[in-house]
């Protein structure tokens, strides 16, 4: 399935809002894949860095609030929980927002 486009602008505008609400900042685009709770084709992928305040129920509210603002499924990857290769490797895969 080819995944459709995405207008920066619009990532980056969404983003900021979001940002403004939550504890978490998005860092970069990931591969699709990287999340791999998320198994959906048109899926987007985010790496972020949690900020004071994130618990479990935040992090898994701010997956379904950006799923319903992007109109598809979104998975969100710590960085602070990848370690050994994980944490090596992830950086390399990024891509700007």
């Amino acid at each position: 399935m080819n995944r459709p486009d995405i207008n920066r602008s619009i990532l980056r505008m969404h983003i900021a809002a979001f940002e403004a609400k939550h504890p978490i900042k998005i860092l970069d685009l990931l591969p699709r894949g990287s999340a791999g709770h998320v198994s959906d084709d048109d899926a987007l992928d985010f790496s972020t860095e949690k900020r004071p305040g994130l618990d479990l129920w935040e992090l898994a509210g701010a997956e379904v609030e950006l799923s319903d603002l992007f109109g598809r499924p979104v998975g969100i990857v710590l960085v602070s929980g990848l370690k050994g290769r994980e944490a090596e490797e992830f950086p390399r895969l990024v891509e700007p927002v």
